[in-house]
């Protein structure tokens, strides 16, 4: 769900960009974003008009060489995304396997210390599964081993705490689409001092996606190609608008009170959470009984409210709730009479 104010932008004509005023408005962006993220003042950041794939491609293309060897948490979709291209662009890497919304533990990151690796990709909200992996023990056991860490939080900035400074992340990758609550089409990747070095030292075998250009056309508050102008403008409002309300941690604890009340309001009912550490941005609740694809059906055409579908083996099993966006109590009050509803017709 979008605000007003991001709609109203969505509405309007979009504005010429090459000239000094979008460029202040790409600028206030870099500088909250990293305000958002805890970056340090030498950080950079990097708007791709593309999804959030976009970004994980580019990352891996900009900071990684044939002559690295990396570890990729895969516990679902989005892990396997990273493998995907890890394979795609001749990255030597080696796979945390995890079993569906279980976390990361200690033991397991402990066997693989000192094996020679020099990069670690984490989707650290495995948003198939609703997980929220221990970026803590995470960033412990990259800082032991003198890994460099790529965070994609495309499904937990804003939702769930991320410092990176203090937990020593080299890059984290989000989107327009989640808790920014704004349209799909840009994706963010925050660069630290040390990616950019390797950034620097790397020749990306990219026009579109070679991140020395767009840190280069990033300088004067540009872009090197046509951007997704109106949605950087609704970032730019959005950005400012959790600015005023008091900023990030303000936003992620709304949006943890709301997950907390949603989880709290379906415990009567014929569902279970599976998952072992949840994220703020998203429930993943399985159906002990009735089919959940019809459930995901029945509150779209009859209620006008969206949840999210699984596809594959879990499409009749699982459904998944969002509380990431411009949402209320209210709406989760909304949603649990709906259910209500359904059981009383036998559909849950």
């Amino acid at each position: 769900m979008s605000s007003e104010e991001v709609l109203k932008i969505g509405g309007e004509q979009t504005p010429y960009f090459r000239n000094d005023e979008f460029s202040q408005v790409m600028l206030e962006n870099e500088r909250l974003m990293k305000e958002f993220v805890y970056a340090d003042d030498e950080s950079r950041v990097v708007f791709i008009t593309g999804s959030g794939t976009a970004a994980m491609e580019a990352t891996i293309m900009n900071v990684f060489k044939e002559d690295d060897k990396v570890l990729i948490v895969n516990g679902g979709g989005f892990g396997q995304r990273f493998v995907d291209l890890c394979q795609l662009h001749d990255v030597s890497y080696d796979e945390v396997k995890l079993d569906f919304g279980c976390d990361i533990t200690k033991e397991t990151l402990n066997s693989y210390s000192d094996k020679g690796y020099t990069g670690f990709l984490v989707n650290i909200c495995e948003t198939s599964s609703g997980i929220y992996y221990n970026l803590d023990l995470i960033s412990e056991f990259c800082n032991q081993n003198n890994i460099f860490l790529v965070v994609d939080a495309i499904s937990s900035f804003l939702a769930n705490p991320l410092n990176m400074i203090e937990q020593k992340i080299d890059v984290v990758i989000t989107g327009s689409q989640k808790a920014l609550a704004c349209p799909p089409g840009i994706s963010v990747i925050v660069l630290s001092k040390n990616a950019l070095k390797r950034v620097n030292n790397n020749k990306c075998k990219s026009m579109y996606f070679d991140l020395q250009d767009a840190l280069k056309n990033g300088e004067r508050g540009q872009t090197p190609f046509t951007p997704a102008v109106s949605i950087l403008l609704q970032i730019n409002a959005r950005l400012k608008e959790i600015k005023k309300s008091g900023g990030v941690e303000v936003e992620i604890k709304r949006i943890g009170i709301l997950a907390n009340d949603f989880r709290d309001k379906i415990k009567d009912l014929p569902f279970e959470i599976k998952t072992e550490s949840l994220s703020n941005s998203v429930t993943a609740v399985f159906c002990n009984s009735g089919s959940a694809k019809e459930i995901v059906d029945k509150l779209k055409f009859d209620y006008g409210i969206w949840v999210n579908p699984n596809g594959g083996e879990l499409a009749d099993k699982m459904f998944r709730v969002g509380h990431i966006g411009h949402l209320t109590i209210e709406d989760n009050d909304k949603l649990i009479e709906a259910f209500y509803d359904l059981k009383d017709m036998g559909i849950i």
